[in-house]
């Protein structure tokens, strides 16, 4: 004989059972509701950060954009469009270090790219030691490259490669400053590139 239910559990009217009630899932996350928080805590993280970066540096003088805005018409002239637009358009150019750079250090550098931020730090030696605006064109592509996050052995690659579509040619430049301490650094992260001539050891693109 089956068990009778207890007064409590019979429904208002009497007439069966009360059916259990679902647990609400009301004060939950959803799926949607969870990516949407990690969203926003990164671009808040983003944000924070990029700011620091720019609240801990200077921006670079009338003249110094000047000369930079010259340096990128030559990307521009030369057929490098995108990497000109980027640098024109996106990167935030500051002539002084901010926190992070100061942290790592950029002892030999001409400039320095902080991705993905997209701040370009240059260095008085980027005014100081170039002979003119196409070597100052070389040092902003190489640059450019780390804006869309390629590292360093991919940057001195592809502007070695570049340097006669610029114009940038040992004739004309081998004897600056800028020319040999590219060629040194792209040679050490790219030795394949100079095993030509009769000493194995020469610039396979001349």
């Amino acid at each position: 004989m089956p068990l009778a239910l207890h007064q409590d559990e019979l429904a208002p009217d009497g007439r069966g059972p009360v059916q259990p009630k679902l647990r609400s899932s009301e004060g939950r996350r959803s799926f949607g509701g969870w990516v949407l928080w990690i969203l926003t805590v990164v671009v808040t993280i983003l944000t924070t950060a990029y700011a620091s970066l720019l609240l801990t540096s200077e921006p670079v003088t009338p003249h110094e954009r000047q000369v930079l805005m010259d340096a990128i018409r030559v990307l521009d002239e030369a057929g490098f469009s995108r990497e000109a637009s980027v640098l024109r358009r996106v990167a935030s150019f500051r002539r002084t270090d901010n926190w992070w750079n100061r942290h790592v250090g950029h002892p030999t550098a001409y400039a320095a790219t902080n991705f993905p931020f997209a701040v370009i730090t240059i260095y008085p030696t980027f005014f100081k030691y170039p002979v003119d605006e196409v070597e100052r064109a070389t040092i902003l592509l190489h640059e450019s490259y780390h804006l869309f996050g390629d590292d360093e052995n991919f940057a001195l690659h592809r502007v070695w490669l570049a340097k006669d579509r610029l114009g940038w040619t040992s004739l004309r430049y081998g004897h600056t400053r800028v020319w040999k301490n590219t060629r040194e650094w792209t040679l050490a992260e790219n030795p394949n590139m100079f095993t030509c001539g009769e000493d194995g050891q020469s610039d396979c693109l001349e």
